[in-house]
Parts: C-alpha cells; sequence; structure tokens
C-alpha cells in the first residue's frame, strides 16, 4: 500500500484561503466533494477530534482525520497555507499543511490507521516541509509521495 493511491489532483489544494481553523476544515472538506449535509457533519466530527487535542503534529504538519459515515471508503486530502495558521500544534507554531483523511467506522480494508502512520512517517523526513513549500501544482505533491516511497 502506498500513500500515492489515496491521493487524487482535484483534492488537492496549495493555495488554501482560511485563517482559522474552522475555516482551514471547511476547505478541507470541501475537497472531497460532498454534499452540503455530509460536509456539516464531517465539520462537526472533525471539531469534535480537535476538541479531544490538535491533529497539529508540529514542523508545520496537521493530520486532521476521523471515522464518519458520509464516506462509503477512505478518502484523503491535501492543502497547504503558505502563511500558515494557527492550529494549537504540540510545538505552538503555525501549520503550513494539512493532511485530511476520512474513513467509514466499518472499513473492510482496514487502511485508516495505516494511511495515518505512512503520513506521519512522511511527515518526519526532514526535507519534506522545505519541498511541500516549493511545490507548484498537484503533479508535484504526488510525485514527492511517490519519490519517498510511503
Amino acid at each position: 500500500m502506498e500513500l500515492r493511491e489515496f491521493f487524487s489532483e482535484d483534492a488537492i489544494q496549495l493555495n488554501l484561503q482560511g485563517t482559522t481553523k474552522d475555516e482551514i476544515l471547511k476547505e478541507l472538506i470541501a475537497l472531497l466533494k460532498l454534499d452540503e449535509k455530509s460536509d456539516g457533519m464531517l465539520f462537526k466530527m472533525l471539531k469534535r477530534r480537535e476538541n479531544l487535542g490538535s491533529t497539529g503534529i508540529g514542523r508545520g504538519i496537521a493530520i486532521p482525520h476521523c471515522r464518519s459515515l458520509v464516506v462509503n471508503r477512505l478518502r484523503v486530502a491535501f492543502g497547504r497555507k503558505v502563511s500558515g495558521v494557527d492550529f494549537k500544534a504540540i510545538d505552538e507554531k503555525p501549520v503550513n499543511f494539512f493532511f485530511l483523511i476520512v474513513a467509514p467506522p466499518l472499513e473492510v480494508s482496514n487502511q485508516y490507521l495505516p494511511v495515518l502512520g505512512k503520513i506521519a512517517q512522511f511527515s518526519k523526513e526532514s526535507d519534506v516541509p522545505q519541498r511541500l513549500l516549493t511545490i507548484k501544482e498537484p503533479k508535484e505533491f504526488l510525485a514527492l509521495l511517490e519519490e519517498k516511497g510511503v
């Protein structure tokens, strides 16, 4: 299983507009192209998860994630905000890179935790934050995932 398989170009936004945690979450959810009711339900679930503790893992990276009935298979999205947003990350620094993961409550393929782990592993590579800042189009993001072999 490789991360690259889960991302599509239309679920990658390299110029997020939001300036707050809530606005960023809504923009990431919109990348999944669900209906309005599903967007609202997913936003509530992600907010609930963030209230347990921020998914900002440091180094400018956050991995908001949850399980929800609004999806019938694992879905991921990636967003970038070059100027950063206060996401209450563990290192208390602004977050620039957002990996959204949403999976159904019961998932036969059981990929939710492995995908979460692979994103965390990818994020720990020393050159990843700098390289994520310099990509200019979704294809380059996908190529970086492939290059790193995660």
